[in-house]
């Protein structure tokens, strides 16, 4: 029997031996490959599953219940409500001081929107909801984008075309490419469309802890940065912007984002799981 090291990490294995003999493989090769603690055990991704299902219970509720004249601070105690009841918690709530259990972005704003009675959806408007769940320690995240009454015909195809790159970018999170792939991909499908891919935020690694390695750039060139491997859950959340991809956080909250050209801007987010021969959405 081998002598454990102290201060040793080990975690089960939970993947083929083909797997670990093509890991062995690569990291011979210098690729850049994710640390072992981010390939998921089975133990890990039941309790990731069930989150996943009640976050996407969730957003199927809000997509129920959202309506025009409906103030942002109602969106954010559904959320509160349905994740309690659900013996859940809101995984943004005080997460590094954020006051809320939700992030509501509407139009020009690009995420991270805080909830207020003041802010009263609109007829025109579009709206991002993102949700995130913490249920007996495991995380899951995942948004959509509403349309609130008569939205214009830009707008909606803003919606349509983001929707598009989020689901490229899943079609893409596949064994043995490369998390480039992902960027370059949703990047070229926004740029054709006539619309940039924000910069200064991604998608994350989350299972485990909320945010994680790996970050998941919606821009990029193919080939490059970390290889995917089987066992990997991220999110990829595909922020695109109608003009600029330029962006500041509001100074008066700390936490607002919102395109520097005041032109509108979408989000659909994401989770997956990179499986041996492919993946799994484990939210949307």
């Amino acid at each position: 029997m081998k002598k454990l090291i102290k201060g040793a990490r080990f975690t089960p294995r939970n993947y083929s031996d083909e797997v670990e003999a093509k890991i062995q493989q690569y990291k011979h090769e210098g690729v850049r490959l994710p640390q072992r603690h981010l390939l998921r055990t089975e133990e890990q991704l039941a309790g990731i599953r069930e989150s996943a299902k009640i976050n996407t219970a969730l957003l199927d509720y809000i997509s129920e219940n959202i309506r025009e004249g409906m103030s942002t601070a109602e969106i954010d105690h559904m959320v509160y409500c349905f994740t309690t009841d659900h013996d859940a918690i809101p995984a943004p709530f005080m997460y590094e001081g954020y006051p809320k259990s939700v992030c509501t972005s509407i139009n020009d704003v690009v995420c991270h929107g805080i909830p207020s009675t003041k802010e009263i959806l609109k007829s025109g408007d579009i709206v991002n909801v993102d949700v995130s769940t913490i249920y007996k320690g495991y995380f899951s995240d995942a948004s959509r984008m509403f349309m609130i009454g008569e939205v214009s015909p830009e707008m909606k195809r803003l919606v349509e075309v983001t929707r598009e790159c989020r689901d490229i970018g899943v079609r893409m999170a596949q064994p043995w490419t490369r998390l480039g792939d992902i960027g370059a991909a949703i990047q070229e499908h926004a740029e054709k469309n006539g619309y940039s891919v924000v910069r200064d935020l991604c998608g994350h690694g989350c299972g485990v802890k909320f945010h994680e390695e790996p970050d998941v750039e919606h821009f990029g060139k193919r080939g490059t940065g970390m290889m995917i491997v089987p066992g990997m859950t991220f999110t990829i959340e595909p922020m695109i912007n109608m003009g600029s991809y330029e962006v500041f956080i509001d100074e008066a909250d700390g936490w607002t984002v919102c395109t520097d050209d005041g032109l509108p801007s979408a989000q659909w987010e994401s989770m997956v799981l990179i499986t041996e021969n492919g993946n799994e959405v484990l939210t949307e």
